[in-house]
């Protein structure tokens, strides 16, 4: 059961709308009749959205999704400057690309359309579970722009440099089965049941000590940008912190005992 509910904004600029469902942290893109294209206010309450995940050390698990038949049309360019500094600067950057990164997992459930912003905020995320019905496109070229939110990173290390170019370079459509051939989605379900079954796995991660899975994400976040040997180096820093917390005894104590163990993130 949702323990709160808020509304970010409204009215024809769309608003984000957050609740929280135990420790995990939901936040919705509503603004259908644009299907969820995001408007100047919409950005700046993802961004503080992101930062009350963070903070908030009652949460250990967001989901980003979509209200309505859509996840995310992109921009507005009717009301949107593009300009690559989308997020306050004194928020979490719900694209992942500079200090502070985001610590906690965050799981995305796509459906319909999910075009430009859509695709980097699902490829920014740690999983994303896509509805059968999704359409995927990165078509800034058709505007005269270039993607400056991950795509041109992420999608040339998931697919490679010529899958990631075929759909980069021409704006074209990509199916929810593409995107599972190529590591930018990691499930596919039936349309309707992608936020039920992201609530799964977001419920399974919940369950584990949180200080654990928050080093999995920092070492391979330092792997990927700052590079394999580096990860190496922290290893021991990263696992003399978690030998030091509350919630690796009682890992230890649940093994000795054969239960599952009951962490506080401490």
């Amino acid at each position: 059961m949702a323990t709160h509910k808020k509304t970010r904004g409204g009215g024809d600029d769309g608003q984000i709308c957050t609740d929280a469902q135990g420790s995990i942290y939901r936040i919705g893109f509503a603004r259908p009749s644009k299907y969820n294209g995001f408007s100047p206010s919409m950005l700046q309450q993802l961004a503080e959205a992101y930062t009350e995940l963070e903070s908030n050390e009652q949460y250990r698990v967001g989901v980003i999704y979509g209200i309505g038949d859509h996840f995310c049309a992109g921009l507005d360019l009717s009301k949107t400057k593009l300009d690559t500094d989308l997020f306050p600067p004194d928020c979490v950057d719900p694209f992942n690309l500079r200090p502070p990164y985001r610590r906690k997992p965050l799981l995305a459930a796509v459906q319909g359309v999910c075009y430009t912003l859509g695709v980097e905020l699902a490829l920014a995320a740690d999983i994303v579970v896509a509805a059968q019905n999704t359409r995927f496109s990165q078509l800034e070229v058709k505007r005269g722009v270039m993607a400056f939110g991950g795509a041109t990173i992420r999608m040339v290390e998931r697919a490679g440099w010529g899958n990631a170019m075929r759909y980069l370079l021409t704006g074209d459509e990509w199916d929810a089965e593409t995107s599972l051939k190529y590591g930018f989605v990691q499930e596919i379900v039936g349309t309707g049941q992608q936020l039920e079954r992201t609530m799964e796995l977001a419920e399974i991660i919940a369950c584990q000590a949180p200080l654990a899975v928050q080093a999995m994400i920092e070492s391979a976040r330092i792997a990927q940008v700052e590079g394999q040997a580096t990860a190496v180096l922290n290893f021991q820093t990263q696992m003399s912190r978690l030998r030091a917390s509350e919630d690796y005894q009682e890992g230890i104590n649940s093994f000795l005992e054969r239960r599952d163990g009951v962490f506080t993130g401490r």
